[in-house]
């Protein structure tokens, strides 16, 4: 019987294999810090090595993160602005905007920064939001006029679970049928 030589991992060699697996992550999802620790983290938990320290792969872990951070590889800042962008543009609110970002493990100060930034640009964001979200689930105002007061605590309720305040929902609900049919046509 012929022995089988098991090659063993040197500390080096799950570096350069984090980095790679980093990279192929990057490439594909475009993460936050957050995601790729959880991700690299899950990846050698679930791997079979032996011979490495389970206490040391976190240190591994921060130690290919910071690296690539400062190589900009991944920016948390770019990507919360990035991903707010692409949320206004589907139609959410500022609410789930910032517990979106949170939830990815986004600083509380990128959060900040990326919300004052939206609100600065767009002075009434929320209600053009809110109605992008009326036009798509074709509720409120985007409703028949005779079926309107029929639907109007669902589509309040509706607005609500989206993320947006009272006065707002209230305030797009009201609108006439006229007035939503321009600001459709400028959004």
């Amino acid at each position: 019987m012929i022995p089988i030589k098991i090659k063993k991992k040197t500390l080096d060699m799950t570096v350069e294999e984090m980095r790679n697996f980093s990279f192929a992550y990057i490439e594909k999802y475009a993460p936050s810090k957050q995601q790729l620790r959880t991700y690299l983290l899950k990846k050698y938990l679930r791997s079979r090595n032996v011979n490495i320290n389970k206490k040391n792969i976190t240190d591994l872990i921060e130690i290919v993160i910071d690296d690539l951070e400062n190589n900009s590889f991944i920016n948390d800042k770019y990507y919360s602005k990035s991903k707010a962008k692409n949320l206004i543009r589907k139609g959410n609110s500022i609410n789930k905007i910032r517990k979106y970002l949170l939830s990815k493990g986004i600083r509380d100060s990128f959060v900040q920064d990326t919300i004052e930034e939206i609100r600065e640009n767009n002075v009434d964001q929320d209600f053009f939001s809110a109605i992008k979200i009326c036009k798509k689930k074709r509720i409120g105002p985007s409703r028949e006029e005779g079926n309107r007061p029929l639907f109007y605590k669902k589509d309040i309720a509706i607005l609500a679970r989206s993320g947006f305040d009272f006065e707002t929902s209230k305030k797009v609900m009201d609108l006439k049928k006229d007035e939503y049919l321009k600001i459709i046509t400028l959004l």
